[in-house]
């Protein structure tokens, strides 16, 4: 039997793990995917927020050429991390259901990628799942056309195109600027009156300036309402008018949503409207003894509220509770 079974191999899962393993608890993490699986998925060429200092985990420096570090630089040091500490990590193994028995214990099921199935016997679960399998959908016609997309990983493909891009956070910025490098006829729709304002303060200059240029269009208080085989129907918030715009492409980059099915059948309560798992921020545990959360999944609809810098401390308030329900016991 495991002491600790952790789903979800992101960065905060990780740290949940290599805490429990610093505290002498035998730990399999469970990912349904890749090693932190929502970075690999970011842009090819993103750069973080944060600095490295903030993104590291169990007491592993994260050295960075940068002032803030890239996409590859995280990749590459989780990875390192991983191995340090000899993570036992089942990839591309998806668990499935948690089913807590009589006896205060768990029956982890999980499939694998050529479509075993597995039953794993632990005393704790933690799960850790990230949110990139759920984006956020516009619920317009066309959405499901070949030519939307969800996710932006480089600007090479779309060379030349007509692409539309509906938001306005980091993402949507990032994507225009470089699909304007490579050529693309960029459009930024976004029913905001005006951009986020956690835009990264160092790209958001040289945006504007490139509106300002007319090298790439920005729509505000607009949103997409139809998308069409070679157009998209944008309409005016303020005015009440539509348009058709020329389109090849659309980035849908709406955001994204955690998965809360797992802790549904567990029996983990969601409070309010915002969908939030029930759980105590001291602990991380959920209304189910024995089961807790960690990083995103710990968040409502508001996939921002948690981020890597908040999310890899959880796993040292959930090692720390577990071997205190281990002593009480």
């Amino acid at each position: 039997m495991q002491d600790v079974i952790i789903i979800g191999a992101g960065p905060c899962g990780l740290s949940a793990a290599i805490e429990c393993q610093r505290r002498g608890l035998h730990v399999l993490v469970l990912e349904k995917h890749c090693l932190v699986h929502s970075i690999y998925s970011y842009p090819t060429h993103m750069q973080f927020f944060s600095t490295a200092e903030m993104l590291s985990i169990g007491d592993i420096p994260f050295t960075s050429s940068n002032d803030k570090p890239f996409r590859h630089e995280a990749l590459a040091y989780y990875r390192g991390v991983s191995d340090f500490y000899s993570v036992g990590v089942a990839s591309y193994e998806e668990a499935t259901n948690i089913e807590r028995q009589a006896d205060g214990t768990f029956i982890v099921s999980s499939i694998t990628r050529d479509g075993q199935t597995w039953e794993y016997k632990t005393r704790y679960v933690v799960i850790s799942t990230g949110y990139f399998d759920h984006p956020n959908l516009l619920g317009i016609p066309g959405e499901d056309m070949s030519k939307v997309s969800h996710y932006f990983r480089e600007a090479h493909p779309y060379t030349g195109m007509k692409v539309a891009i509906i938001g306005g956070s980091n993402s949507a910025v990032d994507a225009a600027l470089e699909l304007m490098r490579v050529g693309a006829e960029v459009t930024v729709v976004y029913r905001g009156e005006q951009l986020s304002d956690s835009i990264k303060p160092w790209v958001k200059p040289i945006f504007e300036s490139m509106v300002n240029k007319g090298k790439i269009q920005l729509k505000l208080s607009s949103r997409v309402i139809e998308i069409e085989p070679a157009h998209v129907v944008v309409e005016s918030l303020e005015y009440r008018s539509t348009e058709r715009i020329p389109n090849d492409f659309v980035l849908a980059l709406t955001g994204f949503r955690p998965d809360r099915k797992l802790l549904m059948q567990a029996g983990v309560e969601m409070s309010g409207d915002m969908e939030k798992p029930v759980f105590n921020p001291e602990t991380m545990e959920s209304n189910v003894p024995g089961l807790y959360v960690a990083g995103v999944i710990a968040s409502g609809r508001n996939a921002n509220e948690v981020f890597i810098e908040s999310g890899r401390e959880h796993g040292k308030f959930i090692a720390e509770h577990i071997i205190t329900s281990l002593k009480d016991n």
